[in-house]
């Protein structure tokens, strides 16, 4: 017995050995780690990570003209080699597909998981939590097209959209194993870059942590692909529940219903059908931002969000903290001089007391779109204080080129983002 499971073992070990031996051999881009000094009493802590692994940009070709791993037998030893150089206790992946792949992957790394997509979607959204620290309490699936953004009306008229996404956002608590009271509800998303949805996924965070005693003392992190810049109006909203009258200027063209919504509605001649009737509607290279088109003028009886009524959904949650945002602003005034990449200076111009200045220069890099559009952020709490003390670092344009993806830089088209997160019962 002893001798067959000897040869049991040597067989296993060889199989792994082969295994290392076939890995392709990659030399990603090292992204150093900032650390923000912090000398105050910390309850416990999350290093959280949010990532676009971009399913299958192959079946977009034109998009990546630069790109030299589109293939998903290129881009997948990558997308497992990130995850696992930076560690992170709790994972929120977006555009998640070849499950039979990351699964076991994510498995041997000491991950468990939730993962829930659309309808119809060959793609989702995973939560991913170290499990030796966490358990799954409970999760939530918010399907945007179906959520209701008033009471009354007609049925048109309460849930008030201009585009059928199949969108979701995932929602999970997570309890400590170290301590049952504490725990982290954690949600991830790929937005439509309208305000609607972040509205609704705000809004069902917090129901979602008032809806259990133990997890109202719990803080709320909602991360993932949110499809806005800092400049938006949706950036506005979430962390200031304001519009500015730029803003309102901006959503204008966006009062329109579609075809996906409204069936009578002709298709253009010239136009092709929208682009998997998905987060944007439309290519990036096109910046699906922000004409839609096969639609028509939306009237009173399709029950589109005007602006007062986006401020007051946003209104009635806390607003949200961006953890890259607190982070860098603490570190360039305590080190001032240092040389940080950040949307308020390149590529945008910005107020720095505005939110959002501090957000990194790029999360999403090709050759044909460059923008900040991924995010970390934390909902204030009268419960919980939150001090971010450390990011991993953003990178200027100039080590992003040719454009995302690259073999010797990342195996998606967007960048990965990396938070440490204190929390404090107040």
């Amino acid at each position: 017995m002893s001798e067959h499971i000897g040869l049991i073992e040597q067989r296993r070990a060889k199989q792994l050995l082969l295994a290392q031996q076939q890995k392709p051999p990659t030399q990603l881009l090292e992204r150093p780690w900032i650390s923000v000094k912090d000398d105050d009493p910390t309850q416990f802590s999350v290093k959280i990570m949010t990532w676009n692994v971009a399913t299958c940009p192959v079946s977009r070709r034109e998009l990546f003209p630069t790109s030299d791993c589109l293939k998903a037998h290129q881009r997948g030893h990558l997308i497992h080699e990130e995850i696992e150089r930076q560690d992170a206790d709790i994972l929120c992946m977006q555009e998640v597909d070849r499950l039979e792949k990351l699964c076991p992957m994510l498995e041997k790394a000491g991950y468990s998981h939730q993962y829930a997509s659309g309808p119809n979607k060959k793609h989702g959204c995973l939560i991913a939590f170290k499990s030796s620290l966490f358990s799954l309490s409970e999760h939530k699936i918010v399907f945007y097209d179906d959520e209701e953004i008033r009471p009354d009306g007609s049925p048109m008229q309460r849930i008030g959209q201009s585009f059928v996404t199949r969108n979701i956002g995932l929602i999970v608590g997570l309890q400590r194993l170290d301590n049952a009271d504490l725990g982290i509800t954690v949600a991830t998303t790929h937005l439509f870059w309208h305000p609607r949805q972040a509205g609704i996924l705000k809004r069902e965070v917090t129901r979602f942590g008032q809806s259990d005693a133990l997890r109202q003392r719990w803080p709320s992190i909602l991360a993932g692909d949110f499809n806005f810049t800092p400049s938006d109006p949706a950036y506005s909203l979430l962390t200031r529940t304001t519009l500015l009258p730029e803003h309102e200027e901006y959503l204008r063209p966006s009062y329109v219903v579609h075809k996906s919504v409204d069936p009578t509605v002709p298709i253009a001649p010239s136009s092709q059908p929208a682009a998997d009737a998905d987060e944007g509607g439309g290519t990036e290279a096109q910046d699906p931002d922000r004409v839609i088109t096969n639609a028509r003028v939306a009237s009173q009886k399709d029950g589109l969000l005007d602006s007062s009524e986006l401020v007051k959904l946003f209104s009635e949650s806390p607003k949200a903290r961006s953890a890259y945002d607190a982070a860098l602003s603490r570190y360039l005034h305590l080190e001032p001089g240092q040389d940080v990449p950040v949307w308020g200076t390149a590529p945008e111009q910005m107020d720095p007391a505005n939110p959002g200045f501090y957000e990194p220069a790029y999360t999403s890099y090709t050759h044909y779109w460059k923008s900040v559009l991924d995010y970390i952020f934390v909902l204030e709490s009268d419960r919980v204080a939150s001090r971010s003390t450390g990011v991993l670092s953003p990178l200027p344009g100039a080590a992003l080129d040719p454009g995302l993806p690259q073999k010797t830089i990342c195996g998606s088209d967007h960048l990965p983002l990396v938070a440490e997160i204190k929390f404090n019962s107040l």
